[in-house]
């Protein structure tokens, strides 16, 4: 990655209807945790790894170890994190149970995250 210098103002002065405005349409601090908190879990190459097979398939846990090359203990683990956080939902068939993505949104941000490193 190229090091890109950032520039700054040559003299500090404050633009406060701009302040104000922005202020006014702010998330509040809990809402922009949740936020980083999400984006945190797209932070894991496993994570997008199994996102990327789920979006792709519905999938039980023995599959995704086969196809990943892990362990069915790691990919539980990992599906575990991904469920609290409402990426992925489960759904049991006799005894096995299948994994997918939660809804459109998780395809969503995937798509336009690669769209972005694509550029």
């Amino acid at each position: 990655m190229e090091k890109m210098e950032v520039e700054c103002c040559d003299s500090i002065h404050y633009h406060t209807q701009t302040i104000h405005k922005v202020e006014e349409h702010m998330p509040k601090e809990q809402t922009l945790n949740e936020l980083a908190d999400l984006f945190k879990i797209f932070g894991d190459a496993t994570r997008i790894k199994m996102l990327y097979v789920l979006l792709q398939s519905e999938m039980c846990v023995c599959d995704l170890a086969e196809m990943l090359g892990m362990t069915q203990s790691a990919i539980s683990h990992q599906l575990r994190v991904l469920k609290q956080m409402k990426l992925v939902k489960n759904r049991r068939e006799g005894k096995t149970v299948f994994y997918s993505l939660a809804d459109g949104h998780i395809q969503t941000i995937l798509n336009q995250g690669m769209e972005h490193i694509l550029e």
